[in-house]
């Protein structure tokens, strides 16, 4: 399992999409697997990064009123509304791409190019260290090389965690902006989200999650030697998230702090 694998998945539920995702990073680490994997939520949910104290910064019967779902990330970071967006996923041995920053760098680099090839303007944010989990939603400000409209508003919002010799990266690129669902849900005055979706940055009826995703996918395949199709997930992989994917449902773990 060293050649790199992509998978272009259909809408499922935050906590199986976070067990697959952490389920990658392990075989990252075990097998040496790299990979891109493209999918969406369903429903659409509301995610907290690992450490985020979430019980403090979110209003739990606000979240239950609306009916929204949540999640809590195997990534650092903060808040994040997954609803209109494409979500990408990159898990591979840290060798193959270097440091934290030089990975997240890389990562949003090839992402900025399959944007442009859309014809979207965006640039990378100018570097500068993120903010703490507790300043609020993901969108609310951009760390350095991370995506950003060229007019101002990010686009693309992402977190890193770093495993045994390997790291798994993922985020969202946003088809539209409705970030401010999180500000909705926020315990007293929330910064207000700068985010921009690429609806905003397209010709009408050019944003599409398809057209996206196979931006997306043509980017890693020219930046990095990806296949030009798209694979199977690996039954062991998928035994693993099943396993995983308990703990992910369970509010325990989601509201642990």
């Amino acid at each position: 399992m060293s050649d790199w694998l992509v998978l272009v998945d259909p809408p499922a539920s935050g906590a199986w999409n976070m067990a697959l995702d952490a389920a990658l990073l392990r075989a990252a680490e075990r097998d040496g697997l790299r990979v891109l994997r493209l999918y969406a939520w369903d429903p659409p949910t509301l995610s907290f990064g690992r450490n985020e104290p979430a019980r403090r910064r979110y209003d739990r019967a606000a979240i239950a009123r609306r009916g929204l779902a949540v999640v809590r990330r195997p990534t650092g970071g903060r808040a994040v509304w997954h609803a209109q967006e494409v979500t990408y996923a990159v898990a591979a041995p840290a060798a193959a791409f270097g440091p934290l920053r030089q990975t997240y760098h890389e990562i949003h680099a090839m992402l900025a190019a399959a944007l442009g090839s859309l014809g979207a303007a965006v640039v990378l944010a100018a570097d500068r260290p993120a903010d703490g989990v507790g300043f609020g939603a993901c969108f609310a400000s951009a760390a350095g090389g991370e995506v950003m409209a060229a007019r101002g508003g990010k686009v693309v919002g992402s977190a890193q965690v770093r495993g045994d010799g390997a790291f798994l990266q993922h985020g969202s690129v946003l088809l539209a902006a409705q970030q401010d669902v999180v500000a909705g849900v926020t315990v007293g005055e929330a910064a207000a989200p700068s985010a921009t979706g690429l609806a905003e940055l397209l010709p009408a009826g050019a944003v599409t999650w398809d057209r996206v995703a196979a931006a997306i996918h043509r980017a890693a395949a020219g930046c990095w030697g990806a296949p030009a199709r798209a694979g199977h997930l690996p039954d062991a992989v998928r035994e693993h998230a099943a396993t995983l994917a308990p703990r992910f449902a369970d509010p325990g773990w989601t509201w642990r702090r």
